[in-house]
């Protein structure tokens, strides 16, 4: 199953846990599971046919597998069944990723260098296994259904994607496709597929965890091989290829925005992402259970980049930090229910509520409780601008917001405030969805995707979660208050490593309160609740005292007859 063979007795042996020996025992662990996908049982509920034919057309000359979430050759079920297919009607086999009108998945320069230069290993690596990968400057619905009409393929593969655009794709392309022309969709990027797990939006992860675990046991397997495929092909692309320098030099979106390079993640593609696995598995995954929630100890995985743009498999993560269950069992526990359980859930509400990115798709509780505390004074306002410059009276937001614009990431606990705060300082909860989502997708390199959506839905609207004592602006919803934050972690040591930063000059004139007075009209609300919740104590007590007396004889209808002990 996993890869992980260098062991002494139960604990690893780290002197010869290399980086080389780990990718090695990695590929050796694929050789077993299946020499070629053929020797591997392929489980087929991975699987949904699109469209109304179901087999592969007749006296086709090939397969075509449509990358675009799962971008990476090994470890991807919906490669391996394209080439499965591919080699049962002994036809070649095809990979293509469309670059056009993209601007939502890739929305900055940054994101689209990331991409691109992860899709260079993919591009060689397809050359050596004889699978010929083309990028395509075109757009993914009209140039895909002309390069299929023109090629007489036989069936397209694609790839599960629960948003709204990719979801828009693979429809138009169904209704355009010829009718004795196959679209079988695979998911590539769940453990357990999103239609096998649930077939509804669940409630929260205490809904889904059972769900997902009882189907880990057949699910989380490991991989065979993508080997070389034996029959090749050429397509006619009527001068619709696009080079990798062309792709990088060319990009344009309107939602760019001057970034500047990753340093930490550089370069991207499977094999980079795989070091940064082998490097968590070595260096921070042994006390992930007690620092991963400090962000001034930044004691993360980091890998949610290469997740994210399908270059490196959650499954492939999963089987290897499980390898470590027995040493850091703990660790291992607390990482794989967020890597599992958190993602996947994820992916469940983005699959099965179409309003996953507005006010709509909160629950009626949440609806109701910020729509009454709408109209509530706002102590700050800002505009988007001013978020995006961290230009806020919060030093820590300020530094939650440098170091996304520096590094294109941010750890997931300062995310909530960070979140939750443009709730608090915008004029209604619909503009801090409209600006949260704008932010986290320009900035992060992990946005565009479910959890980044759930994320900010989580924060503002309360999905996933449940309601809170009651409060002004919040209503119901969990609220993050700047102190408390001071008494979780070293904001100290945080806010001096992204620069402290206070601006002052974009507050409102109205009269700014200091730390200690904020806490202290919290800890007054707070004290005025409890002396309510004591009074109603108290009249329930005297209300009790004057109640009648019951008979000691006399048995109450709840209590439960004393049951008589057997000699």
């Amino acid at each position: 199953m996993a890869s992980i063979t260098p062991r002494v007795g139960s604990k690893v042996d780290w002197t010869k846990f290399t980086k080389e020996n780990f990718i090695s025992a990695i590929k050796e662990s694929r050789s077993k599971e299946g020499e070629r996908v053929e020797d591997f049982k392929f489980n087929k509920n991975r699987i949904r046919i699109l469209s109304d034919c179901k087999e592969v057309k007749e006296s086709s000359d090939g397969i075509l597998y449509w990358m675009c979430r799962d971008c990476r050759v090994q470890d991807n079920w919906a490669m391996l069944f394209a080439q499965r297919l591919a080699r049962k009607n002994k036809i070649p086999l095809f990979v293509c990723y469309f670059t056009k009108n993209g601007s939502e998945l890739v929305p900055t320069r940054r994101h689209n260098n990331f991409l691109i230069n992860g899709l260079k290993e993919v591009a060689e690596e397809c050359s050596r296994l004889n699978i010929k990968f083309h990028l395509i400057n075109g757009d993914p619905c009209k140039s895909l259904v002309d390069i299929v009409i023109r090629n007489n393929i036989g069936s397209v593969i694609c790839e599960l994607n629960p948003l709204r655009k990719p979801k828009k794709w693979q429809q138009t392309v169904k209704g355009m496709l010829p009718n004795d022309v196959s679209l079988v969709q695979v998911d590539a990027h769940n453990i357990v597929p999103v239609w096998i797990t649930s077939s509804k939006q669940e409630l929260a992860a205490r809904t889904i965890r059972p769900k997902i675990n009882r189907n880990l046991e057949e699910y989380l397997t490991g991989f065979p091989m993508v080997s070389k495929h034996e029959y090749a092909g050429e397509l006619n692309l009527n001068n619709m290829e696009y080079s990798f320098e062309d792709a990088i030099k060319s990009f344009e979106s309107e939602k760019d925005v001057d970034l500047p390079e990753i340093k930490w993640a550089k370069p991207s593609g499977t094999t980079a992402g795989i070091e940064m696995l082998h490097l968590f598995l070595t260096t921070r995954l042994k006390n992930y259970a007690t620092t991963s929630g400090d962000p001034s100890k930044d004691n993360l995985s980091r890998m949610s980049s290469w997740v994210n743009f399908g270059q490196l498999s959650a499954q492939r993560i999963a089987l290897e930090v499980e390898n470590f269950k027995n040493s850091y069992k703990e660790s291992v526990e607390r990482y794989l229910e967020e890597l599992i359980v958190r993602r996947e859930l994820s992916d469940n509400y983005c699959f099965y509520n179409e309003n996953y990115d507005n006010i709509e798709g909160a629950d009626k509780w949440a609806r109701t409780t910020l729509d009454i505390h709408r109209k509530d004074k706002r102590e700050y306002i800002y505009t988007k601008e001013q978020f995006a410059q961290a230009k806020t009276h919060d030093e820590i937001w300020n530094a939650a917001q440098v170091q996304v614009i520096n590094e294109g990431r941010m750890h997931g606990y300062i995310r909530m405030y960070w979140c939750k705060k443009i709730l608090e300082w915008t004029k209604s909860p619909e503009e801090a969805i409209e600006i949260g989502l704008h932010l986290n997708d320009t900035f992060a390199l992990d946005g565009n995707n479910p959890n980044g959506f759930v994320g900010v839905m989580w924060s503002i609207c309360g999905v996933h979660d449940h309601g809170w004592t009651e409060r002004p602006i919040f209503g119901k919803i969990r609220f993050m208050v700047f102190w408390s934050m001071r008494k979780k972690f070293d904001a100290d040591a945080f806010c001096e490593q992204y620069g402290r930063r206070i601006d002052n000059a974009t507050a409102p004139k109205a009269k700014k309160q200091s730390v200690s007075n904020i806490k202290q009209t919290y800890l007054n609300k707070k004290q005025s609740t409890k002396s309510h919740s004591e009074s109603d104590n108290e009249e329930k007590v005297q209300e009790k005292k004057s109640r009648p007396r019951r008979n000691k004889n006399e048995t109450s209808r709840l209590q439960p007859k004393k049951k008589t002990k057997l000699k």
